[in-house]
């Protein structure tokens, strides 16, 4: 897909705490259908990982979130659908995505986060979210929120609205 193209206009979330950061990710996991797409990017220590937690928590997954860096991959299936965390960092080439079962688990039924996915854009889906997190100190985080697609669009509107809704700042 072309850069910018099926897009919404990104608007920023900040979030002033670890908990916030985890609590935006629930509020968007209570919003996640089978099949649904998260691409997370930011730099090491943005809180991917925590936003993961809060998203896996509102899925039911009772298991210790951790990010997947080393393993590429941790499945999920304990909660109300899978959960798919992949982590492309360390991946060199688009094909190395056929060797982790990449493209079957996106039609799985389950939702998937893709830390690094924009590493391989051709590798993604028509309808996704775009998280895009990064740390301004030690506690504030701002994600700029994207939808990519009708469904992406969705779900951007309904993250928005719920973190509007929860009282944390949300701007343009």
């Amino acid at each position: 897909m072309v850069e910018g193209e099926g897009m919404d206009d990104g608007k920023v979330i900040s979030s002033n705490s670890v908990e916030e950061t985890i609590a935006i990710g629930s509020m968007l996991g209570e919003l996640l259908e089978p099949g649904d797409v998260i691409e997370l990017t930011g730099e090491l220590g943005a809180g991917k990982t925590h936003l993961a937690k809060g998203v896996a928590a509102a899925l039911g997954v009772l298991s210790p979130i951790t990010s997947p860096t080393f393993n590429i991959i941790y499945e999920y299936h304990e909660g109300r659908m899978p959960l798919y965390h992949f982590d492309l960092y360390r991946l060199d080439a688009e094909s190395d995505l056929d060797d982790i079962a990449y493209w079957e688990l996106l039609e799985d039924g389950g939702a998937s986060l893709i830390e690094w996915g924009d590493k391989f854009p051709d590798s993604l889906p028509e309808d996704y979210l775009l998280l895009d997190l990064s740390a301004d100190t030690d506690e504030t985080r701002h994600i700029c929120v994207e939808g990519v697609g009708e469904r992406g669009r969705t779900l951007a509107e309904g993250l928005l609205a719920n973190a509007a809704a929860s009282g944390m700042e949300a701007h343009a």
